[in-house]
C-alpha cells in the first residue's frame, strides 16, 4: 500500500528545467552521519553523533532534509545534555532572485528559522534571522562527494561580529 502523502511530497529526481541549479543542495541526496559539537557562550562542549537525510520534493523543485540529533536506536551516550533535535529543513530555490529560500522547523526544541542561502566559491551560505530575532548564518564547506562541514553561527549585534554555536562533520551513509 502507498501513502499518498509520502508520494505527493517526494519526487525521483530534480526538475528538468532547474537541474543546474538545484546541484547546489542536491549533490546531499542520500543520508548521512555527522559528528555534532555545541559551543555554549561560556565555552562548554557538548558533543554527540547525529544522522541527516536528504530528498528531492515538490516536483523536484525542492530539497528537504531531516536532521536528527542525537542518532536514533543505537544506545550510543552523548554529552548533549538538553541539546536534541529532530527537524526539517525545506530548501526552494527561486529563479527570481538566483538564490533558496531556506526554512528550518524543530518541534522538538521550538525552533524556528527563515534564511536565503547561495554559493559564495566553494562554500554555500545561508543568512536570515531566528525566532528570538537574532541574526544567524548556516553554511556549507569542505564538499566532497562524501563528506561535508556544517556551521552554525549567530550574532547579536546585526552580523558585525559572528560566534560559531555549531559545528558538524558528516560522511555519507548511501550513495545518491
Amino acid at each position: 500500500m502507498t501513502d499518498p502523502f509520502a508520494e505527493a511530497l517526494h519526487s525521483d529526481g530534480p526538475n528538468p528545467d532547474l537541474a543546474e541549479k538545484l546541484k547546489l543542495y542536491g549533490r546531499f541526496i542520500g543520508s548521512w552521519t555527522f559528528d555534532a559539537t555545541r559551543t555554549l557562550e561560556d565555552g562548554t562542549k557538548l558533543t554527540g553523533r547525529g544522522e541527516v537525510h536528504f530528498g528531492w520534493v515538490l516536483e523536484g523543485k525542492a530539497v528537504q532534509d531531516v536532521w536528527i540529533l542525537p542518532l536514533r536506536n543505537t544506545g550510543v551516550q552523548t554529552s548533549l545534555g538538553p541539546w536534541t533535535f529532530y527537524g526539517t529543513t525545506l530548501r526552494v530555490y527561486d529563479p527570481g532572485i538566483d538564490a533558496w529560500h531556506i526554512f528550518w522547523s524543530d518541534p522538538r526544541s521550538r525552533y524556528f528559522s527563515r534564511q536565503l542561502g547561495r554559493a559564495e566559491g566553494d562554500t554555500i551560505v545561508q543568512q536570515g534571522a531566528d525566532d528570538t530575532g537574532s541574526s544567524v548564518r548556516w553554511s556549507f564547506s569542505r564538499i566532497t562527494g562524501n563528506s561535508f562541514r556544517w556551521l552554525g553561527e549567530r550574532s547579536h549585534d546585526g552580523g558585525a561580529t559572528w560566534r560559531i554555536e555549531v559545528e558538524f562533520l558528516a560522511r555519507r551513509v548511501t550513495p545518491t
